[in-house]
């Protein structure tokens, strides 16, 4: 079995800070663990916002990215690594401004559902590291992986660190030790996603199974019986107080 790909994205400006620390302790770690890495600085790239395509046409939204900037080298290695780690530094607590930009250009691969029936990013892993010298790192860590997930990616658990403070975060030792978790876990995810069978996580044609197994009127039926019953109940217990009132 081919060793697994894991890129590294720094999100971060500075390529001394701790931002970029915490990245390279998961990425070592990684290494460790049989994992190939390369590390991508983001502010190295191009990459302006998205024009929103999509929403003029649905199709146009597709690898790769119609805007001709920087993005593209990116995205293609993204494309090509099996997991994924970002670690940003918190900005208003939220990511960089450039990651969002290149958070945007991704949708060219969740789009892609709607044009070969899957995403080109489903069932790769990713891992979150934030660094920030005030509040917001778990914020920017939640909206990263609703976004992620939802292109996707499968989050394995304890697949997040954060830090925050000014101190040089390699003397934070629980930092330290969740990021390189990180590391080893994205890669142990990734191997076990290798031996399995399944086909695809979300199908677009789901419903089809939904209409012939007549789930949404079971539903229904269940939901309209429990209703009934607790709905009696509510009732009578605000008549009941309101008696009482008057």
């Amino acid at each position: 079995m081919n060793a697994p790909k894991v890129l590294g994205i720094n999100a971060s400006p500075r390529k001394y800070g701790n931002t970029f620390k915490l990245l390279k302790v998961a990425l070592n770690t990684a290494e460790l663990y049989g994992a190939s890495t390369e590390v991508i600085h983001l502010y190295d790239y191009e990459i302006k916002p998205c024009e929103g395509c999509l929403s003029d046409e649905q199709l146009a939204c597709r690898p790769p990215c119609l805007e001709n900037d920087g993005s593209w080298p990116v995205l293609k290695k993204i494309l090509d690594a099996d997991a994924l780690i970002i670690s940003t530094p918190v900005y208003w607590y939220g990511p960089s401004g450039h990651l969002k930009n290149l958070l945007d250009k991704m949708t060219v691969f969740e789009n892609m559902i709607f044009i070969d029936g899957k995403s080109w990013v489903e069932g790769k892993v990713a891992g979150i590291i934030a660094v920030g010298a005030e509040a917001g790192a778990v914020m920017t860590i939640s909206y990263l992986m609703s976004v992620l997930n939802s292109m996707g990616y499968l989050i394995p658990p304890w697949a997040l660190a954060y830090y925050q403070g000014l101190d040089d975060v390699l003397k934070s030792r629980e930092a330290v030790m969740d990021s390189a978790n990180i590391g080893r876990i994205v890669v142990e995810t990734v191997n076990i996603l290798k031996n399995n069978t399944i086909s695809k996580w979300y199908d677009p044609q789901i419903m089809k199974v939904l209409e012939v197994n007549n789930v949404l009127e079971k539903v229904r039926k269940e939901v309209e019986e429990l209703k009934k019953n607790q709905l009696e109940e509510r009732e009578r217990k605000i008549r009941d107080m309101l008696r009482k009132r008057i």
